[in-house]
């Protein structure tokens, strides 16, 4: 295959902006007033890709575990403070916390597996991978739990009358939030399943076009989607069920009653 990636100029890249105007003028014809937020999600992303792609030359072209850490943690704490601006309800300080133990938790024991046992990358720090697939992995945790925390918290509120009921004939916070619990994890996995449904029929993921974009052969970027999917569906899983199992006791007093 050819190995080459055919460059994008300026100029050329200018024309691809031609789908907000489109996406501008559409809001306007349908009354719609949302011109500011598309104005700025499109500047917003822009600049922070453009400043992202010199910083990783720079981490690219210096490799060391500090700046790989360093890299990693910013992700991680933006993920984090991400959730807490997109869950709807207002959220306890100890659920905030748990949200980032989570987070940190799922991340850690995923990445762990992925990079030390699958890839068996040397050095571990490599940014080259561990950084793009590290995006990739907490911004799909992130979307996950923010999903799950929404499904709780508003399941705790709408169905408050329900669990007091339960409570008062004798069953546990645990047995009269399983439900809800149940639910919030459900919310949460159910679009990254969805996706896997899809993906290599409907749609061809980002890491595997930009592979062969590059010049890899298709079947080993399909062998590094698989991987990385099997990853985001794992580290889902377990930032949500750690958050869902222990989110629903901050409900509760220590007494077992609803605060």
């Amino acid at each position: 295959m050819n190995n080459t990636v055919m460059d994008l100029s300026i100029f050329n890249l200018a024309i691809a902006y031609v789908f907000v105007l489109v996406l501008l003028f559409i809001f306007k014809a349908r009354g719609i007033k949302r011109e500011k937020l598309i104005l700025i999600a499109t500047t917003r992303m822009t600049i922070q890709l453009t400043i992202m792609g010199y910083i990783l030359m720079y981490v690219f072209q210096n490799p060391s575990w500090w700046l790989t850490i360093i890299m990693l943690t910013i992700m991680i704490s933006f993920a984090i403070y991400n959730v807490y601006k997109r869950v709807k309800s207002e959220m306890s300080k100890p659920l905030k916390q748990l949200v980032a133990l989570s987070m940190v938790f799922g991340y850690l024991v995923t990445v762990g597996i992925f990079l030390f046992l699958v890839l068996r990358i040397t050095p571990w720090f490599k940014p080259q991978y561990i950084i793009p697939i590290s995006g990739m992995i907490i911004g799909n945790a992130m979307t996950g739990i923010s999903l799950g925390a929404n499904k709780l918290c508003s399941g705790m509120r709408d169905k408050r009358e329900l669990i007091e009921n339960s409570l008062m004939l004798g069953a546990t916070p645990a047995a009269a939030t399983r439900d809800i619990v149940n639910d919030a994890f459900d919310s949460a996995i159910l679009p990254t399943m969805n996706n896997m449904l899809t993906m290599g029929i409907v749609s061809l993921p980002g890491m595997m076009t930009g592979q062969i974009l590059s010049g890899t052969f298709p079947i080993t970027a399909i062998k590094y989607q698989i991987g990385i999917m099997l990853a985001i569906l794992g580290c889902t899983a377990l930032t949500v069920v750690v958050f869902v199992t222990l989110g629903y006791k901050t409900f509760f007093s220590k007494k077992g009653t609803l605060e």
